[in-house]
């Protein structure tokens, strides 16, 4: 239970702002039809986070403890940095997407599943992958915290965009990356082998 709520709220917090929820934003104003959407965003995060909570737990399997616990502390700590990093929208995955001309549900599909690629929350679902050792906890996880994210802006828009202070939840964000680094440097998951 710890990996699924600690995977939700942290890819939750990391997610306000991020580029796939101003993608949400800006597939919501074009397509005007939220329940596709919502749908595309589920089944690419789905996908994109299964593929990056494998690896998390081959990388679990394959490297030892001590080196593990090293690069899983290290990683959240580079984590929390990233995390105050503004996103930057490339409207380059919205037009690719759409060239491929399968609707509202398949553009969002292919445009999120492209976004999330190498983004901050599928490298932070392969580390708490790996931190954890409990895939189907960190993959439900990370998901449901992208759709918590990203659903509100889908339904609500620009509504909401402008209230939400995302300099403060992305502090808050990388705080939680930042002890869970430390933490893991200093031992804590050493039960998990880690």
């Amino acid at each position: 239970m710890e990996a699924f709520l600690i995977s939700t709220g942290v890819v939750a917090l990391a997610e306000i702002g991020d580029k796939t929820q101003l993608l949400a934003f800006v597939l919501a104003a074009k397509f005007c039809k939220p329940w596709p959407i919502v749908a595309g965003i589920f089944v690419a995060t789905l996908l994109n986070h299964a593929g990056a909570g494998a690896l998390g737990s081959w990388i679990m399997a394959s490297v030892g403890p001590n080196v593990l616990r090293w690069v899983l502390g290290l990683g959240f700590i580079a984590m929390a940095a990233w995390t105050l990093v503004p996103d930057k929208f490339d409207e380059n995955d919205v037009a690719s997407a759409n060239r491929s001309r399968y609707g509202v549900f398949g553009t969002t599909v292919v445009a999120f599943f492209l976004a999330e690629m190498g983004d901050k929350t599928q490298i932070a679902t392969i580390a708490l992958a790996a931190q954890f050792n409990a895939f189907y906890a960190v993959v439900a996880g990370t998901t449901l915290g992208m759709m918590i994210a990203n659903v509100p802006a889908v339904f609500l828009g620009s509504k909401i965009a402008n209230r939400i202070p995302v300099r403060l939840v992305h502090s808050i964000a990388a705080l939680i990356f930042l002890a869970m680094g430390v933490a893991t440097l200093l031992g804590a998951g050493a039960a998990l082998g880690v």
